[in-house]
């Protein structure tokens, strides 16, 4: 195996993923407390990003799976799910203080694949030229590289949202965090792609 060409992929994940980890982190400490939710969680991610490679390999392949045009709307995902995450943080605070106590909501699966998808949507415009001139060969070794990095993503994630000191800003703010980090991602990427003239 070319450790070069390793070293080159695993600097690639990271430069291009780097954000997610804080997603993540927010995604498990939503996870806290549900059974089986960070599960859902790693599945999600695994999901999200697996359909990131699809659409690179399929372009580097040749097809235009995703017209360079079509990357910045990917924007509207967490820009959406972070309104409904920003509005149920405002029912659920608001049947709070008539007396009601609501429980967080785990996350879903398929909303952190959607987060994981639009957030590394962009991430296809880098990796379709670098798995175009990769070869066959190269082609697997970036795949197995970032499926592991994923799951050293998750660990990360995981770990960031159990320390003390993160776990209790995330339980006592991560309700108002995850709609905040979803709502601005969803705006850089439909901004940065100049959708609807922005």
């Amino acid at each position: 195996m070319n450790l070069g060409l390793v070293g080159q992929a695993v600097g690639m994940f990271v430069v291009t993923n780097i954000d997610d980890i804080v997603v993540l982190a927010l995604f498990f400490g939503q996870a806290a407390g549900h059974r089986g939710a960070a599960t859902k969680v790693v599945v999600g991610q695994y999901l999200g990003f697996a359909a990131i490679l699809a659409a690179s390999v399929v372009g580097a392949l040749g097809a235009e799976l995703l017209p360079e045009t079509m990357i910045s709307y990917l924007g509207l995902l967490p820009l959406a799910l972070g309104l409904r995450a920003a509005w149920r943080a405002w029912r659920d605070r608001r049947d709070t203080t008539h007396g009601e106590q609501v429980p967080a909501q785990a996350p879903a699966m398929l909303a952190v694949a959607a987060v994981t998808f639009a957030n590394g949507g962009d991430n296809i415009g880098v990796y379709v030229p670098v798995f175009a001139n990769a070869g066959p060969g190269g082609l697997v070794v970036f795949t197995v590289v970032f499926l592991a990095l994923v799951a050293l993503w998750c660990a990360l994630g995981r770990l960031f949202a159990r320390r003390p000191l993160i776990a209790r800003a995330l339980a006592r703010w991560g309700h108002i965090l995850l709609p905040v980090v979803l709502i601005g991602i969803g705006l850089v990427i439909l901004i940065e792609g100049s959708a609807f003239g922005l």
